[in-house]
């Protein structure tokens, strides 16, 4: 099973403090560039509030372990050689942004934009870059955290293409059939939230003929399964359909 390979090779991983923006506490180096890919997650400006889970930011909820486990998946059952032995992060105001062609974005709700990464963003994703944003819902955490939903996010993406907007996909888009094949929304696993996950993408010129610029697990929690396959806290097979997910994603970002 897909789940069972994560779990034997996972390792965790203890943070140590925390801070608006990563610092050596926490943040592994960001390995050097060998043509392998490398994972990319994405650090940003905290909201007050949004310090929770350990005491971590909320951009780095699961960080390393979640994106390490879906790459081990990833190397399983694909050529693909990603690093196993190191994720980056930057910020999306980081001109080392512009190496990395995907980039994992979490809780959202929780992200003050500056003008820097509203500019740089645009340009990263003009230029081809793929942003993937999960672990979001309406309310927050069990419903009442706090944290924006989908209107803070949207108002933020505003500052990044005014012209944007977001479609909502629905099962037969190839990304979720880019390798393994997704039938049904009804398969997907929800850690806490309640309701059902919505998938939503901005296109390249709002025209979902053109290229996928940015992929949103909505109202769900995806990467919560990769973080926890080695720890048992849910069903294997839970676990396997968020693999899928995952490894879905990579794969239309690597061949789109």
């Amino acid at each position: 099973m897909i789940a069972i390979a994560a779990a034997a090779a996972a390792q965790g991983f203890r943070f140590r403090g925390f801070g608006e923006r990563p610092n050596s506490a926490f943040v592994q180096p960001n390995p050097p560039y060998d043509g392998r890919f490398v994972f990319l997650r994405v650090n940003y400006h905290t909201a007050p509030g949004g310090f929770w889970y350990g005491g971590l930011p909320a951009w780095a909820h699961g960080y390393p372990l979640a994106e390490q486990n879906l790459l081990r998946i990833l190397n399983e059952v694909t050529y693909i050689n990603s690093r196993l032995d190191g994720v980056a992060s930057v910020g999306f105001d980081d001109p080392e942004l512009f190496r990395y062609p995907l980039a994992y974005l979490i809780e959202v709700g929780w992200w003050e934009m500056t003008d820097g990464e509203a500019a740089n963003l645009r340009a990263y994703l003009e230029k081809g870059g793929f942003v993937l944003v999960d672990d979001f819902k309406v309310r927050g955490f069990g419903g009442g955290m706090g944290g924006g939903g989908w209107e803070q996010f949207e108002a933020n993406m505003k500052r990044v293409m005014p012209e944007g907007r977001f479609l909502d996909l629905d099962v037969s888009h190839p990304i979720f059939h880019s390798f393994f094949e997704v039938e049904s929304f009804d398969i997907i696993p929800q850690a806490y939230n309640a309701g059902r996950p919505v998938f939503r993408a901005l296109f390249e010129d709002n025209d979902p003929t053109k290229r996928m610029l940015m992929m949103v697990n909505y109202n769900t929690d995806v990467s919560q399964f990769w973080e926890w396959s080695a720890r048992g806290f849910r069903p294997v097979g839970e676990t396997n359909e968020a693999y899928k997910l995952g490894v879905n994603y990579l794969m239309y970002s690597f061949t789109h």
